[in-house]
């Protein structure tokens, strides 16, 4: 959508990323088959459930594979500095290229990334200056599929009353058991781990703080004046238009960060 795609080569993170994009098919396919579908034929829940149920999912596979190949804010071979600029920039030990303060070198890409959060290999891709709000929105709206999933698993068995038409000669229903025993005990794990990393980012820009920068311990509250959540938030998104922040089908336009505000890492 108007921004080049990014790469990376590393078994370790396609093997992340696939055991990821499993989860969503398997959740994706059997809920429905086995709950949603049943339960709306027999009049028990409305087709508003289902629709909620498929966007969710959309919006979180659509999420995943957008933040997995965008550009997280790769920085060119040969940046083209501003004279007004260049005290704000800096050499990287590494790399020996030039760089704004507040990027980082990842390892595992070989390059610098402006405003590295951190390399998640369950995206296969850093989380930078350019992907950190699809990041955000992927933690986002995993939490709300996998808690949507967990109440349709807890509302199958206790809640909603028994169905009439099982077909016990379909696969699905005669291991109904087994297939929503694995639903939610994997919607448990990732809504567990999930939740905690969707925190820790909250946090980090309410504070507007990397990862990285809280590791290297390298962010002092006298080193720049602190920011309304309102701005650090608009400007990770790129948007001032809150209902944009969860929409993964849009281009982000990034808003000029002061530098005042930068700080070294």
């Amino acid at each position: 959508m108007g921004r080049r795609i990014h790469f990376v080569v590393d078994p370790q993170g396609w093997c992340c990323m696939g055991l990821i994009i499993f989860v969503w098919l398997y959740n994706t396919i059997f809920i429905p088959k086995v709950i949603l579908f049943p339960h709306y034929e027999e009049g028990h829940i409305s087709f508003v459930a289902i629709l909620c149920y498929y966007f969710c999912s959309l919006f979180c596979i659509a999420s995943l594979l957008r933040a997995s190949v965008a550009d997280p804010g790769k920085l060119p071979e040969n940046p083209k500095i501003p004279i007004t600029e260049r005290e704000y920039w800096e050499l990287c030990n590494k790399c020996n290229m030039m760089r704004p303060k507040r990027s980082h070198h990842c390892s595992r890409c070989g390059h610098c990334v402006r405003r590295m959060d951190h390399h998640c290999p369950w995206i296969n891709n850093c989380v930078g200056e350019d992907n950190h709000w699809l990041f955000l929105q992927l933690c986002f709206y995993t939490q709300i599929l996998s808690s949507y999933t967990l109440i349709l698993d807890f509302c199958h068995y206790y809640y909603f009353l028994p169905l009439k038409k099982e077909n016990w000669d379909v696969f699905v229903f005669r291991h109904e058991l087994a297939l929503l025993r694995i639903s939610a005990l994997m919607g448990l794990i990732i809504l567990v781990g999930i939740s905690g990393l969707f925190y820790t980012q909250l946090m980090g820009i309410f504070t507007d703080t990397t990862s990285i920068e809280k590791m290297s311990n390298c962010c002092e509250d006298i080193s720049r004046p602190r920011k309304p959540w309102q701005q650090t938030f608009s400007e990770v998104f790129g948007t001032h238009w809150k209902i944009l922040w969860f929409i993964p089908f849009r281009q982000r336009q990034p808003l000029r960060v002061p530098y005042h505000f930068a700080n070294h890492v």
